[in-house]
């Protein structure tokens, strides 16, 4: 019997969701995309409710499995799909991988999420972004002019890419002054041009509004 499809429960604009997508997309696995409207709280939803308990996406149902959260997701899709792997096998790069997804995972995205910005109100939302993204860019553009070549670490796409181009999406939505961020801005550029990294942005999800789309 073949295996069921995938199914990814995500938002256009998650930038969570987002990183799922792009490892989804650099291993070449077709999935069916079941949005959830954070906006209109559908996330909170009885029914998704028993998706992920925590009212987050993205959620993944595949092997047999429902994972949530990002990271091991990714982590479980690299390891049983070995394709294009996304953590170097030299363990000081790997680290350096990590190091840059985790200072996005922990240290930055958390403080500018949905639930933040409703927390502090419309009119302090840009506010709050603005000062953390930058607050973490700075220190990351300090680390990746270090490590990064081509890409964050090297010249090999890995999990600190996956995780940098929806970071630096939402600081564009939040309106920091990506100038001060030489560095991170080649790199995003550079991702950009990549299938995977195009096929996963927001504006080409099924949940897309109109008038987002590119």
């Amino acid at each position: 019997m073949a295996a069921s499809q995938p199914i990814l429960h995500s938002y256009f604009r998650s930038t969570c969701s987002w990183r799922v997508r792009t490892t989804l997309a650099l291993k070449g696995i077709d999935y069916e995309y079941k949005g959830v409207n954070l906006l209109k709280g559908e996330q909170l939803s009885d029914a998704y409710l028993t998706v992920n308990p925590m009212g987050q996406v993205p959620a993944l149902e595949i092997d047999g499995l429902l994972m949530t959260q990002s990271l091991p997701i990714i982590e479980y899709l690299d390891e049983t799909i070995p394709n294009c792997s996304l953590f170097p096998k030299d363990p000081i790069k790997r680290y350096m991988a990590r190091q840059v997804a985790e200072t996005i995972n922990a240290g930055i995205q958390p403080v500018q999420n949905l639930s933040m910005c409703k927390f502090v109100g419309a009119e302090r939302k840009m506010e709050l972004g603005n000062t953390f993204i930058t607050k973490g860019f700075v220190a990351l553009e300090k680390t990746l002019a270090s490590t990064s070549g081509k890409y964050c670490i090297g010249d090999e796409v890995t999990v600190a890419d996956v995780f940098l181009v929806p970071q630096v999406y939402n600081a564009n939505r939040f309106k920091v002054d990506m100038s001060a961020f030489p560095v991170i801005s080649k790199i995003n550029d550079v991702l950009g041009e990549l299938d995977a990294f195009k096929a996963s942005h927001p504006s080409k999800q099924p949940d897309c509004p109109e008038d987002l789309r590119q």
